[in-house]
């Protein structure tokens, strides 16, 4: 009789609308060993006791196979793989209380207290087995099992798919790449670009102002990922051009959402979920200074979302640009 071969452990770090999103499609693509980690200790007893996520994925029922809890020592151990689906501003926290050994999936989409990348934060931690995941994937729609596409990267291919392998499922696709610096700064870059979206619906300027702004908005990408290393064919991918699709046009966005409140005149924050893209415009947009890169969007939103113009100014900056050929 052949033995059976244990199920591998696969924890999921972080309990918001995208880490339970993930956990349940861990869950359909047929693993049984999954752990979700809160870190409060009375959210997690809330997700244990009523089997669904009130707060970021309401509607969508918790299998009594997912594991929950509070405690980190309790997820992790015997995982062979730890996604990371924390906001930004929490990864360098939870880096510090892992162990080094432990394989990383990276899912956050934001960048840490310096702009540093946080593939960047882990390898300074010591973690050598590190990727990261991004794509258009909005957490409301995964966790319901619709189907999507994702893309898994990293230097170490048989990591990447291994992931891969691991999220595969008939609702969720992943794809992977060699270049984890430009999958992983696609999520963060697009985040800015979505607010300037959401900017415009609030504002109500049209589609094609819309259309324009994103379009005009690559070039700014591509700035930055091509001088932080990224190969350029990855802007036009799932995690760059498919994820911004995705992001400025969905009533799924918190960061289009937070464009449009900003446009009405009213707070972005959207019951205490974080909204990376305005973090991300003033990072980037200091980064521009300091290295003299134009980029007249993401100054844009980021003087927007400062309080320093007003969104109807930031509109007529951008049109009264001196002229110039595409």
């Amino acid at each position: 009789m052949t033995p059976r071969v244990p199920a591998p452990k696969v924890a999921v770090l972080g309990a918001g609308g995208w880490g339970t999103a993930l956990a349940l499609s861990l869950l359909r693509a047929g693993h049984s060993d999954v752990t979700l980690w809160a870190r409060r200790a009375e959210a997690a007893q809330e997700l244990r006791e009523r089997r669904e996520n009130v707060a970021y994925l309401p509607g969508v029922p918790l299998p009594p196979e997912l594991h929950i809890t509070s405690k980190l020592a309790e997820a992790v151990d015997g995982a062979e793989l730890a996604l990371v689906v924390t906001p930004s501003v929490g990864v360098p926290d939870l880096l510090a209380a892992l162990p080094q050994k432990l394989p990383l999936l990276l899912c956050a989409k934001g960048l840490g207290p310096n702009g540093e990348r946080l593939s960047e934060l882990a390898r300074a931690g010591g973690f050598a087995w590190l990727a990261v995941l991004s794509g258009p994937n909005h957490a409301e729609e995964i966790g319901r099992g619709l189907p999507a596409a994702t893309v898994i990267a990293s230097d170490d291919p048989a990591l990447a798919r291994r992931a891969q392998a691991l999220l595969q499922s008939a609702s969720l696709r992943p794809y992977t790449s060699g270049d984890p610096v430009g999958v992983e700064l696609g999520g963060v870059l697009k985040n800015v670009l979505a607010v300037a979206a959401g900017l415009v619906d609030g504002l109500h300027l049209g589609d094609n102002a819309k259309a324009s702004l994103l379009t005009r908005g690559l070039p700014e990408m591509a700035r930055y990922l091509d001088w932080a290393g990224a190969q350029p064919g990855t802007l036009y991918g799932l995690s760059g051009l498919g994820d911004l699709i995705a992001t400025a046009g969905s009533r799924h966005s918190r960061n289009r959402a937070a464009g449009e409140a900003l446009a009405l005149g009213e707070q972005p924050e959207q019951g205490g979920k974080v909204v990376e893209g305005l973090r991300t415009a003033r990072l980037l947009h200091d980064w521009g200074e300091q290295h003299g890169f134009d980029l007249p969007i993401i100054h844009a939103v980021s003087r927007v979302a400062a309080g320093e113009w007003a969104p109807q100014q930031a509109a007529r900056e951008l049109m009264e640009r001196e002229m110039r050929a595409e």
